[in-house]
C-alpha cells in the first residue's frame, strides 16, 4: 500500500514513444496516449531540480530518448538510460555530460536474474572449464506491453544489438556466426511472466557433446528494480564525490551495452572498489 505522496505525473511529448501497431489491440492490454496537454520538460526539470532522470521509455523510443537527454543537458540533470537506445555508450553524449559536470550511466539495464546475465554466466562457464561452444540461441516470450511493443520489429534494432553484444562478449570469436539472441513473441495470457529459453550446444574432452537446455521464468516488470536501486545509489555517490561524465564501473556492472563490455566477475570487483572509493 503506497500512500499518496503528492507526486504529479505529467504529460511529455510522445514523439516515437508510441508504436502505431498498438491501436490494433484492445485498450485493456496496450498503452493509451494521454489527452493531456504536453508540458515543457526542460522547464519542469529546472523547477524540480532532480539529481537524476531515469529513462524507462518503451523499446525503440530513439527520438523521445534524445529529447529527454537534451532536456537533462540543458537543465543540469544527470541521466541513467535503462533502455536499448545508445546514449551513454556514445562518446558525443559522454563528452556533453562531462562538460556540464553531470553523470551519465547506461545503456540498457540488466535484470537482477534475467536471460542476458544467465546466458553470459553459462557462456563464461564453458570458457573457464575448457569446453567449446558450437552454437547457442536465446528466445524470450512474454505477455506485457514491453513484448506487445516489440511486435513492431522496426523498434528492435538496438535491442537486438544490445542483447547480442552482451552475450557475444563472453563467447570466443569462432562462435560469432552461430549465435541467435532476441525477443521472440507476445503471448497475452502470460501477462507479466517472461519466459526465456536458452540453449548451448558444445563439446568437451574427446569431442563428446555437452548440451545445456534451460528455461528461465521471471516476473518481468520489476526484475531490474534491485539493480536500478544500486545504480541510483552509485550515481549519487559519484555526484557527491564530484565524479562526472560516464561511469564505467556502474555501467559495466548494471547494463547490457556499456561503452566497453567487461566480464561480470571483474565488473562486480570494480564496482565494489568504486563504492569503497
Amino acid at each position: 500500500n503506497i500512500p499518496n505522496i503528492g507526486v504529479k505525473v505529467m504529460r511529455a511529448p510522445t514523439l516515437d514513444g508510441y508504436s502505431s501497431h498498438m491501436t490494433d489491440y484492445d485498450e485493456s492490454i496496450r498503452f493509451l496516449e494521454s489527452k493531456e496537454r504536453n508540458v515543457d520538460v526542460e522547464k519542469i526539470l529546472r523547477i524540480a531540480k532532480p539529481d537524476i532522470l531515469i529513462n524507462y521509455l518503451p523499446v525503440g523510443s530513439q527520438k523521445a530518448t534524445e529529447y529527454y537527454v537534451n532536456c537533462c543537458l540543458n537543465a543540469g540533470v544527470s541521466f541513467i538510460n535503462a533502455i536499448p537506445v545508445f546514449i551513454c555508450s556514445k562518446k558525443e553524449y559522454i563528452d556533453k555530460f562531462k562538460e556540464k559536470n553531470l553523470v551519465c550511466i547506461g545503456d540498457d539495464i540488466k535484470s537482477q536474474i534475467g536471460s542476458t546475465i544467465v546466458h553470459r554466466v553459462l557462456a563464461n562457464l564453458f570458457k573457464e572449464r575448457g569446453a567449446k561452444i558450437i552454437n547457442t540461441y536465446q528466445l524470450n516470450v512474454g505477455g506485457n506491453t514491453d513484448f506487445l511493443n516489440m511486435l513492431d520489429r522496426k523498434r528492435l534494432k538496438s535491442k537486438k544489438i544490445s542483447k547480442t553484444e552482451a552475450v557475444k562478449s563472453e563467447l570466443p570469436k569462432y562462435v560469432e556466426n552461430s549465435v541467435h539472441i532476441g525477443p521472440s513473441d507476445y503471448i497475452p495470457f502470460l501477462n507479466d511472466n517472461k519466459i526465456a529459453y536458452i540453449k548451448i550446444d558444445g563439446v568437451g574432452f574427446g569431442g563428446l557433446p555437452i548440451v545445456i537446455d534451460l528455461k528461465l521464468s521471471v516476473i518481468d516488470s520489476p526484475n531490474s528494480a534491485g539493480i536500478m536501486i544500486d545504480v541510483i545509489r552509485c550515481a549519487k555517490l559519484a555526484i557527491d564525490r564530484g565524479i562526472f561524465g560516464y561511469l564505467e564501473e556502474i555501467s559495466s556492472y548494471g547494463f547490457k551495452h556499456p561503452l566497453k563490455q567487461t566480464n561480470d566477475y571483474l565488473a562486480k570487483k570494480k564496482l565494489n572498489a568504486f563504492i569503497k572509493g
